[in-house]
């Protein structure tokens, strides 16, 4: 557990050293909860966006894209269930008065048991070396089995006592595994009860004229409540889908872990349209399709796992969460949830409209069903960001710092440095910078010598550094060195662009899926 502590530290440390995300607000002493992606955090952001944007809308002919408001009727949020429904549980420390998930107490605690096996693993692996089979030990051995059940167990319990909002076993859950609060270590516990995560604000010019509305929680409405424009004006016919991305807004009990839980956030959504009674065929398609999408990026599949929710929602009659292998351990990364009719019906009924689809197959109107699929995007730049950063040893015994993700979604794609800063070198550099930044974001790096600047662009994640010198304007030639094996090699300048283009364009990773 300290180990993952102290890799979370050096995450948000070198985010922060190295321009990719600041506290909001910093020179206020910033604001709870909320960050700025600085500029090599939004060049990641934006380019994990344009992978999940292009893997949607420009692979799928069925699928289209739109950009819904923030602000909608008060209503929507009636119909969709959040005014009423929208909780999570909550429970005080007496002792500390600090408050917290009280489902989150529960699963800390689980996920306490997991590195328990995980440990168990870990040590028979180094026992039996080559010969260790992990399938094998996992399903066999009594200690691990035994934890598993408990684990199990317990969130099977917890599940079903949000389910039926038995708040009260859920104290007496918490109670029974003897779960203290982190700061305080006591155990005196208030009764669990249910907290709003809505936030409220007013449109108006006056405050006696101004309309209650809320921030949305989701994007998710957006998309129901334009599902008949979308589908009369784009001509679209079942099965079909429609993508969107977009900030939502939640008053979180308890915003933690960096940029993992955060008040404001951004979702990638896609609401896919079916018949009635095909939506366990597309959800299981939906569940493979992601998974692909997300080891498309190569970070290694031993880092994903998906999770069937025991508690579902109240929309939905399938569940499951992808998660990832965060420093802090397995956490959700992205949901896909069969939501049956529920939003479109919903929406129905409080508008008296009806949102039907005619199908000429069946000959018949209904109401579609639907297949979510709802991936956070500040989780998902964490998980890159957090599997990329490397500490390496090289030989000799010195070490690097390395970003390496994918190549497609470095903010920078290439870095050019001139040797000296004098003889035409650096005229010459900016010349290939010019050429290469109609392509893909290049940047031009003088300062330092030019193994200082190598050991830079490796922590800024910077896929290859093209070095200029005297050699270059004899023969128009460069070095061109690769982040992660750091070969080095001459290139024609004049081949530059299609060398780096191959490897670096979203295109390259979109055909790995």
């Amino acid at each position: 557990m300290t180990q993952q502590t102290d890799q979370f530290k050096r995450v948000i440390s070198h985010a922060k050293e190295y321009g990719f995300v600041f506290p909001s607000s910093e020179i206020y002493d910033g604001l709870s909860a909320v960050y700025d992606y600085a500029q090599n955090g939004a060049a990641l952001k934006n380019n994990i966006r344009e992978y999940w944007w292009k893997a949607m809308v420009q692979l799928n002919e069925n699928i289209v894209g739109i950009d819904a408001a923030i602000f909608m009727h008060p209503t929507t949020w009636k119909a969709s269930g959040h005014v009423d429904a929208f909780n999570d549980p909550l429970i005080d420390n007496k002792t500390s008065k600090k408050r917290y998930r009280a489902d989150v107490l529960v699963e800390d605690y689980v996920a306490k048991i997991e590195a328990k096996i995980e440990k168990e693993v870990q040590k028979a692996a180094k026992r039996f070396g080559d010969r260790f089979d992990e399938a094998q030990f996992r399903s066999t051995n009594p200690r691990v089995l035994a934890n598993q059940e408990k684990a199990q167990s317990i969130l099977k319990r917890l599940g079903k006592s949000l389910e039926k909002e038995d708040l009260a076993d859920v104290k007496a859950l918490i109670e029974e595994l003897e779960i203290s609060c982190p700061e305080s270590g006591s155990r005196e516990w208030t009764d669990v009860k249910q907290f709003n995560l809505m936030f409220g604000t007013k449109l108006g010019a006056s405050a006696e004229t101004a309309m209650d509305l809320y921030l949305r929680p989701e994007t998710a409405q957006g998309i129901f409540v334009n599902f008949l424009n979308v589908q009369k004006t784009g001509r679209m016919k079942l099965p079909f889908g429609i993508a969107q991305t977009g900030k939502a807004f939640r008053n979180e009990i308890v915003a933690r872990q960096f940029i993992f839980r955060m008040r404001e956030f951004e979702q990638m959504e896609m609401q896919f349209f079916i018949p009635p009674g095909t939506q366990k065929e597309w959800y299981a398609q939906w569940k493979e399709n992601r998974m692909k999408w997300h080891l498309a990026l190569g970070m290694g599949e031993e880092k994903y796992r998906f999770h069937d929710h025991e508690k579902l929602a109240h929309y939905a009659d399938a569940a499951s969460d992808i998660e990832f292998r965060f420093p802090f351990g397995f956490k959700e990364l992205e949901g896909i949830h069969s939501r049956t009719d529920f939003d479109l019906s919903s929406h129905e009924k409080f508008t008296g409209k009806k949102l039907q689809y005619f199908d000429p197959e069946r000959n018949e109107n209904y109401t579609p069903y639907v297949v979510e699929t709802s991936i956070g995007l500040d989780r998902m730049f964490l998980a890159v960001f957090s599997n990329s950063l490397t500490e390496e040893v090289l030989d000799g015994g010195a070490t690097r710092t390395v970003l390496k993700f994918p190549f497609a979604l470095a903010p920078n794609k290439a870095a050019v440095l001139p040797l000296v800063k004098k003889d035409g070198l650096p005229e010459l550099a900016k010349t290939i910078v010019d050429d290469l930044k109609w392509d893909f974001q290049t940047v031009y790096d003088e300062k330092d010598a030019v193994g200082r600047r190598y050991r830079r662009q490796d922590a800024l994640g910077t896929p290859f550094c093209i070095t200029v010198d005297h050699q270059s304007l004899e023969d128009q030639t460069v070095t061109l060195r690769e982040r992660d094996s750091m070969e080095q090699k001459r290139v024609a300048i004049q081949d530059l662009k299609a060398t780096i283009q191959a490897q670096v364009s979203i295109t390259s990773l979109l055909k790995q899926i």
